[in-house]
């Protein structure tokens, strides 16, 4: 007889395991499980480069073409625009910029050294001729800057054995007057106006005098007579605290109106005392004298309280006082 074949499955051990194989071993569904992952992320990748290569594409035909008379009037645009820019005012902001960088912070000179400096100021205006005008005194006092930058520098050097300008001083000195001449002005109080010089028709009338110092605004009338760097006393008509002109013949013109118009129970104006300088003027009370105050004053007999600058003494029993008087005043001639 034929024995029928038995589909029964061993071990290697020779006993019988049972009738069904093993068909999801663990390494079958290692490898499923792996060609998976591969088929999802081959997935993923031509879903990624469909939509750049949609994106680019929709991309290139909705850009915007321009034609060459279109880019012709762009690049005209362009220079148009370079051209209207402020080059000038450009190439002085780079200057004042690498001017201000070279500047150190602002050097304070000492008292001594400062009230020093005021008195040769105060010598050399001194020593100018009676009839020297604001142009005269400008180009004297830019003379003696220069000299002294020039004698601060070379004692900085030691080529300078017999200077006054002590070696600790020098360079503190030298920076002051080649940076910081406009603040060391206003601090001693030197102020000079500046001489005004216009190309225009003289129609003057012969034997008319001229006036040789320039003050801002119209030309002062006679019966101003104008003074500069003089301060006169006298009693208040007008309060000048309160009292305000843009120039000194408006408020020249003021105390003329006002001698004019008073009551006769009222004193009449006689003397006018206008401030022109932007820092403000000087004065021996307890107030802060502003640009353009305007002082309208009464005095039988008018005297000068302050005359082209303030002496050595008054300004050591006054230190805000300046070095040169700054009010302009005159007296209202009858």
């Amino acid at each position: 007889m034929v024995r029928p074949e038995l589909d029964q499955s061993y071990s290697n051990n020779g006993r019988r395991t049972g009738g069904v194989p093993k068909c999801c071993s663990y390494k079958r569904t290692t490898v499923i499980i792996c060609f998976i992952n591969i088929v999802v992320a081959l997935y993923v990748f031509q879903n990624l480069y469909t939509s750049l290569y949609s994106y680019s594409y929709q991309h290139s035909h909705t850009a915007v073409t321009y034609t060459p008379d279109q880019i012709k009037k762009m690049e005209e645009s362009m220079r148009i625009r370079k051209q209207s820019e402020p080059r000038k005012l450009i190439e002085i902001v780079k200057k004042l910029k690498k001017k201000l960088d070279r500047r150190e912070d602002k050097v304070e000179l000492p008292q001594p050294l400062k009230q020093n400096l005021t008195n040769e100021i105060i010598e050399l205006l001194r020593g100018l001729n009676s009839g020297a005008n604001t142009t005269l005194q400008h180009e004297a006092v830019e003379r003696w800057r220069r000299q002294k930058l020039k004698e601060a520098k070379r004692v900085i050097r030691g080529k300078a054995s017999n200077s006054s300008i002590l070696p600790v001083e020098a360079g503190m000195l030298a920076k002051v007057l080649e940076f910081n001449w406009a603040e060391l002005s206003s601090e001693i109080g030197l102020w000079i106006p500046v001489n005004v010089i216009n190309n225009v028709h003289d129609d003057k009338p012969e034997g008319e005098d001229d006036f040789d110092d320039i003050i801002a605004g119209r030309r002062l009338p006679p019966e101003c007579n104008a003074e500069l760097h003089t301060d006169y006393g006298g009693h208040a008509v007008k309060w000048g605290l309160t009292h305000h002109k843009d120039s000194a013949y408006e408020c020249c013109q003021a105390c003329l109106d006002q001698a004019k118009n008073a009551r006769p129970d009222e004193k009449k104006c006689n003397i006018w005392v206008y401030c022109p300088a932007e820092e403000g003027c000087h004065s021996p009370d307890i107030y802060q004298h502003k640009l353009e105050e305007c002082w309208l004053k009464y005095a039988e007999e008018p005297k000068v309280t302050f005359k082209d600058t303030y002496s050595e003494n008054y300004r050591r029993n006054h230190p805000n006082a300046p070095m040169v008087v700054p009010w302009v005043s005159g007296v209202i001639s009858s």
